[in-house]
């Protein structure tokens, strides 16, 4: 892998990491077209991951300060689903990483989800702990590649009566101790030692990270103009051609 694919897969992870298409998705099938791509793909995603998780403390960085103590323990309701499933299924779910076709199934199903959002009305502004670990067990679904987990998380918030801009603020909350827990996972499970062009994994963080904070604004904007349902037809598309061409 050479230094432009870094960085076409650090923008890719940028934008669809919070944009609702499934990151981890277009990465399977990205890395799938790399002729001879040798390196272990979930190490270089787990880097690409945290290039977005400091967007994400970028973007919230004043809201983070401004968070009580009960919005902290939401955070971590919501984040046991996908622990426990992270930590008990590690190598099941390493295994989903290579199934291209399983990708364009879970693509329609995230599309579906996008198309849907547009058509709730919801107004609550307060989140309950119940919504929370529902909201998390929707993350703890969406480790599959090819089902984006804002798009999950979303739409379970806005069908539970949340404020899409609530919702969507949580969406993007939960992903921190999300993504710290993966990359945790990961780096205990790998030799970072032995990898071959570190300078494509800086390059790769940088990408990631840049494109990350403009995705989560597009997001916020799209909720607002009632624009989901672009991104709901743009991942039934790119599904179904998946499942007819690879």
């Amino acid at each position: 892998m050479n230094a432009l694919w870094a960085i076409v897969l650090g923008i890719l992870q940028g934008l669809t990491e919070f944009i609702p298409v499934s990151s981890s998705g277009h990465l399977v099938l990205a890395q799938s077209l790399i002729p001879g791509f040798s390196q272990p793909g979930i190490l270089f995603d787990v880097v690409l991951h945290l290039g977005t998780l400091f967007a994400v403390f970028y973007f919230f960085r004043k809201t983070i300060l401004r968070l009580g103590r009960k919005y902290y323990l939401l955070l971590i309701v919501g984040s046991i689903p996908a622990a426990l499933i992270g930590f008990l299924f590690q190598e099941q779910l390493v295994s989903t990483f290579g199934n291209v076709k399983m990708v364009g199934l879970e693509l329609i199903i995230t599309g579906v989800l996008n198309l849907l959002i547009d058509r709730f009305e919801a107004n609550k502004q307060k989140i309950s702990f119940l919504d929370s670990f529902l909201v998390g067990i929707s993350q703890a679904i969406a480790i599959i590649p090819g089902i984006s987990r804002s798009g999950a998380t979303i739409f379970s918030a806005v069908k539970l009566g949340i404020d899409k801009k609530k919702a969507a603020e949580f969406s993007f909350l939960l992903s921190i101790p999300a993504i710290a827990g993966a990359n945790i996972l990961q780096f205990l499970s790998n030799d970072v030692s032995s990898l071959e062009n570190p300078l494509n994994y800086v390059i790769g963080f940088a990408a990631a990270f840049v494109t990350g904070f403009w995705s989560i604004n597009l997001v916020l904007k799209s909720l607002a103009k009632r624009k989901f349902s672009v991104f709901g037809v743009y991942s039934i598309v790119l599904g179904s051609i998946v499942l007819l061409f690879k």
